[in-house]
C-alpha cells in the first residue's frame, strides 16, 4: 500500500479502489450526539442555577461571554471529554459546542481559553481580570437540591455513603503534602453519595485522615434533607477511617443510624477466638473459604482523644481464606432485631463499594485535574467535575432507563452515544444535524431521545 499527500489530497491504494482523500466535507463535528446532554439540562435546569452561584463582577454593557454560556461551554467540554481549557480554542468555533452554551448567533465564536481560566480563577478579591467567582455554600445546596428533586416523593430511608480518594499533585500546589499511604503528593477530597447521586465534593489537604472536617458536611447534607423529608430515615455509611467517637455520638443524638468499618486490633482478634477457630475447622473440612458472623458490645478501652464515650454494637465476620485469617468487623446503631449479623455486613456494609465505582466515575470528568497554584481554584474545577457527572448521571437516570446502556458507566454513555459524527449546516431558520447513517445505536438513541421528551 502507498500514499503521498498533494496540496492537501491525500492519495492511498485500496486493492482496485483508489481512495481520494479531501477536507471538502462542509462543518462536520465528532459530537453530533451531545444534544442529549442539552436536553437533560432542560429537564434538571442545572447549569442556569450553577450561573446563579457566582458572582459578575463586570461591567455587563462590555460582556460578551455570560456565566452561563461559560459554564455551558466548560461542563460540555469535560462530557464530552475535552479536559484542557486550551482544547477551547478550536471548540469555541464549533457550531455545536455554540448550539449547547445557548449562543444565538453561531457565528460568534464562544469564550477563549484565556477568559475560562480568569473565570476558573476568580476569588472574588479585587482583580483587574479575576471579576467573576463563586458561592461555595449555594453550590453545595444545589447539589442537594438536585437530588432531593430526583424523586417524586420521600423515601422511606436513605443511606448516605462517605468516603475519600486521593488526587496526585505534581506541582507546588497550595496546601500540597506528601501522604505516606497514596506514596504520593496529593489532595485528598471528600465524597458523600446516595446511590449514583453525588451530594458533597468537597478537597481537602492530605495533612489529616479521612474523617476531618466529615461532620460539618454531614450535618448540612441531613439539615437540607430533613428539611424537604422530615420522616425519611437516614443511614450514614464509611470505612474504618470514618469510625470516629465524635461523628458515632452525633449520628446517635440526632436520629442518624450508621455502620463503619471498625479496623482491627488484638483485642478484637481475642474476643472472636472461638468463632475464627470454627471457621478454620470449615476451611480444613470444605477446603473453601468459611465464614462465621458473631455479635458483642464493645467499647474503647481510652476514653479520651477519640476513645468511644460509650457501648457499641460490633458485628465481626471471622473468615479463612486458604489458611489465612480474614477476619472484618464494623460498628453500628442499629439493631439486631432489624439487622442480623451477617446481613448487615454482606447486604448493607458490603454494598458501600459501589460508591468507589461512583467516585471512579469522577475520573473520566477529569476530576484530578488540580493543577492550578490555589486551592480555591482547584475546588472550583472539582465543583465543574462534579456537575459535569451530574449532567451525565441525569442522562443515565432520566433517559437510559429501558435501555441495553441503563446500567453504563459515564465513559461508556459519553463513546456509544455522545460521540456521533454529524454533519451541521445552519439556516436561517434551522440547524440541521445530520448524523452518520452508519451510527449502529440509532434505535437505543432514538428511545433515549423519546424518554427525554417525556
Amino acid at each position: 500500500m502507498t500514499a503521498c499527500i498533494q496540496s492537501g489530497i491525500g492519495f492511498e491504494a485500496c486493492g482496485s479502489r483508489e481512495i481520494v482523500a479531501r477536507f471538502d466535507g462542509g462543518t462536520i463535528s465528532s459530537d453530533g450526539g451531545a444534544f442529549l446532554l442539552r436536553q437533560v439540562d432542560k429537564r434538571l435546569n442545572l447549569l442556569p442555577r450553577l450561573a446563579q452561584c457566582f458572582l459578575d463582577g463586570r461591567n455587563q454593557a462590555q460582556v460578551d461571554h455570560s456565566v452561563l454560556e461559560m459554564l455551558s461551554q466548560r461542563i460540555y467540554g469535560l462530557a464530552l471529554g475535552y479536559e484542557d481549557i486550551n482544547d477551547h480554542e478550536q471548540l469555541r468555533k464549533d457550531p455545536v459546542f455554540g448550539i449547547l452554551a445557548g449562543r444565538e448567533e453561531l457565528d460568534d465564536p464562544l469564550a477563549g481559553k484565556s477568559t475560562l481560566n480568569r473565570m476558573e480563577l476568580g476569588a472574588g478579591a479585587k482583580d483587574r481580570y479575576k471579576k467573576i467567582t463563586f458561592w461555595k455554600d449555594a453550590l453545595d445546596e444545589l447539589l442537594v437540591k438536585v437530588f432531593i428533586e430526583s424523586h417524586p416523593n420521600a423515601p422511606v430511608e436513605i443511606i448516605l455513603d462517605v468516603d475519600t480518594t486521593d488526587l496526585p499533585l505534581h506541582g507546588k500546589q497550595e496546601g500540597r503534602f506528601f501522604h505516606g499511604y497514596y506514596d504520593n503528593y496529593c489532595y485528598l477530597p471528600l465524597y458523600i453519595f446516595c446511590g449514583e447521586h453525588v451530594l458533597c465534593a468537597r478537597l481537602r489537604q492530605a495533612d489529616h485522615d479521612a474523617a476531618f472536617g466529615s461532620l460539618q458536611e454531614i450535618q448540612r447534607i441531613v439539615t437540607q434533607i430533613r428539611a424537604a423529608w422530615p420522616t425519611t430515615k437516614i443511614i450514614l455509611r464509611g470505612d474504618s477511617g470514618f469510625c470516629r467517637n465524635q461523628l458515632m455520638s452525633w449520628c446517635e443524638d440526632n436520629r442518624v443510624d450508621f455502620v463503619f468499618g471498625l479496623a482491627r486490633n488484638q483485642r478484637l482478634r481475642k474476643i472472636i477466638g472461638a468463632q475464627m477457630h470454627e471457621a478454620t475447622l470449615q476451611w480444613k473440612q470444605t477446603g473453601k473459604p468459611a465464614r462465621v458472623f458473631s455479635e458483642f458490645d464493645y467499647r474503647t478501652k481510652k476514653t479520651k482523644q477519640g476513645g468511644w464515650d460509650r457501648e457499641r454494637r460490633v458485628v465481626a465476620k471471622a473468615e479463612q481464606i486458604d489458611g489465612k485469617e480474614n477476619p472484618r468487623f464494623v460498628v453500628t446503631s442499629l439493631a439486631g432485631e432489624v439487622w442480623a449479623a451477617q446481613a448487615l455486613y454482606e447486604d448493607l456494609y458490603c454494598w458501600r463499594g459501589d460508591m468507589e465505582n461512583r467516585s471512579k466515575e469522577q475520573f473520566s470528568f477529569f476530576a484530578d485535574r488540580v493543577s492550578t497554584e490555589k486551592m480555591r481554584a482547584n475546588q472550583m474545577r472539582l465543583y465543574l467535575s462534579t456537575m459535569t457527572y451530574v449532567l451525565v448521571s441525569g442522562l443515565r437516570r432520566l433517559g437510559l432507563k429501558g435501555t441495553e446502556l441503563a446500567e453504563a458507566q459515564v465513559s461508556t454513555i459519553r463513546t456509544k452515544l455522545l460521540k456521533i459524527g454529524a454533519q451541521i449546516r445552519v439556516t436561517v431558520r434551522k440547524v440541521w444535524v445530520s448524523m452518520a447513517s452508519s451510527y449502529p445505536w440509532q434505535a437505543t438513541y432514538q428511545l433515549v431521545w423519546a424518554n427525554l421528551r417525556c
